[in-house]
């Protein structure tokens, strides 16, 4: 049976977006691992839950999308205003652009694995242009 990842991969962005916890583990598998790290779906759900409350205005958007029969390779594009410290920068609600590249394994219609790289040097290059 193939399934439609990139479809599913579009719901689970908009789960997200609407920060709809309640339906995260319909996406995410109890046992996934970030960045080499199992962490489960509640350490999952907390690691999203802390991103949105550090940066209110948190929105996913899938700049580009390519997958096969168990993965995502996805460029997601934020363009937002995170509090204080973020990725051990002083942005302090100061409005930053960036990408993260971020891989996807799925197994049975779920995220196992997720592998994820954010362009600190892009926010970086913009705070240093605001100061």
């Amino acid at each position: 049976m193939t399934q439609d990842l990139p479809g599913i991969y579009r719901n689970y962005i908009a789960c997200l977006n609407r920060q709809d916890w309640s339906r995260l583990g319909q996406f995410v598998d109890d046992d996934v691992s970030h960045n080499g790290r199992r962490i489960g779906l509640p350490g999952y759900r907390e690691m999203l839950e802390r991103d949105f409350r550090d940066i209110p205005d948190l929105h996913f958007n899938i700049e580009l999308l390519v997958s096969d029969a168990s993965y995502i390779a996805s460029r997601l594009a934020f363009n937002c205003s995170p509090k204080g410290k973020f990725l051990g920068l002083d942005v302090d609600g100061r409005r930053v652009a960036f990408a993260e590249n971020v891989f996807y394994e799925f197994r049975e219609g779920k995220i196992v694995q997720v592998w994820s790289v954010i362009d600190k040097a892009a926010i970086e290059a913009q705070l240093a242009m605001k100061m």
